[in-house]
Formats: structure tokens, sequence, C-alpha cells
């Protein structure tokens, strides 16, 4: 099964355990909120261009609202069945969903009192050290300072490349691709200058 399958599925059982009022790090969405946003994003092509593009963005936040009043338990059977036949994300799910899935998990999870990082495999974070890097080369805007992305293990990646300041942002792949989707509940190490450091967590982070 792909990680953008198993994510869905375990977001799906967080969600249910969670239920449909609880926080997230997504501002003042609810875990309602979010999955209503999943459902959209999945299934109302005509909501998509509105993601992205801030003249569009009220009709598909109108849409959203008015899909977090179906009941509850829809919500989570439609996330779990993942996108339909018709949607332009059936045949690319495993490409365009593994960083949606993983980063909302995370979202539900990490609003929560006492979160801790989940223990994921080698090879999981093998792909999210893929998407991190990814992440990291089109995140941190405005700023002019090299953001370096480095491994428990050492392996590095320059994914912005400006002047001679440099920040090293150092953890687990996981970590690194939380960071650069703009997630502060994270457990990043970071070396530099305290300004350039603060300089890089207040930049345009996320896609």
């Amino acid at each position: 099964m792909s990680l953008a399958r198993d994510e869905r599925h375990a977001l799906v059982r967080t969600m249910t355990q969670t239920g449909p009022d609880a926080p997230t790090l997504c501002g003042d969405w609810t875990t309602r909120d979010l999955a209503a946003h999943l459902v959209v994003r999945e299934r109302r092509i005509d909501t998509m261009p509105g993601i992205v593009l801030p003249p569009l963005a009220g009709h598909t936040e109108r849409v959203r609202a008015g899909a977090a009043d179906q009941p509850w338990e829809q919500l989570l059977a439609d996330i779990e069945s993942g996108p339909p036949v018709w949607s332009p994300l059936y045949l690319v799910d495993g490409l365009a969903n593994a960083a949606e899935m993983f980063v909302h998990h995370e979202d539900v999870r990490r609003a929560a009192p006492g979160w801790e990082p989940r223990p994921l495999d080698a090879s999981t974070q093998d792909r999210l050290w893929q998407m991190a890097r990814q992440t990291g080369r089109r995140g941190y805007r405005g700023t002019d300072v090299t953001v370096v992305f480095e491994r428990p293990d050492g392996t590095r990646a320059t994914v912005r490349r400006r002047g001679p300041r440099t920040v090293i942002l150092r953890g687990e792949p996981a970590e690194l691709l939380l960071h650069a989707f703009g997630r502060d509940e994270v457990r990043v190490e970071t070396t530099g200058p305290a300004a350039d450091v603060a300089e890089v967590a207040a930049s345009g982070r996320g896609v």
C-alpha cells in the first residue's frame, strides 16, 4: 500500500478517536473543518483553483463550509474511500496525496497536548526526505537566508540557496517536512545566528 493510502487510513482512525470537534494545527479549524477540506479537495473540481489562488478562495471556502454540515461518519467515509474515479487526483493519489495526508494527520495528532513523534520505519522516512526537499525548495519564501536540511545521520540537502547567511535545520525527515509546510509543533534543531533562525521561521513556509 502507498504512503498516501497508509496515511489516509491512519488519519481516519485518528479522527474517529478524536471526534469532529477536536482542534487541529490548521488555524481555528476543527477536525470536522479539516475533514470537509479533504473531501472537497478530492470531490469538487471547481474548488481546486481557490486552494492556491486567493481571488477564488471565497468560493472554495463556501463549498467547504457547506460540506462540513454533512454527517461526521459520511465525511470520514469519503476520506477513507479516496478520490473517486472522475477526480483529477484519482490516478495520481500516491503522488499528490502522500504529503497532504501525512501533514494533516499530524495536524490532528499534534494539536493534542503531550504529542510525540510517531515511530516511522526507514523506508517511510526516506520517502518523507524526498518530499521535505521538494517542499523546502518551494517554501521559505521572503528570506535571503540559505536553508539546509540535515538528517540525524548527517545527510544534508540545501533546499534554499541564497546569500552567505545559512541556517541548518536538523531532524528526522518527517519533522523537516512539517517545518517546511509551516508547522511549528516539530522536533527540529537549528544552527545559525538567532536573527537568521528567526527570519527563516517567519518566512513564507508552505506551498
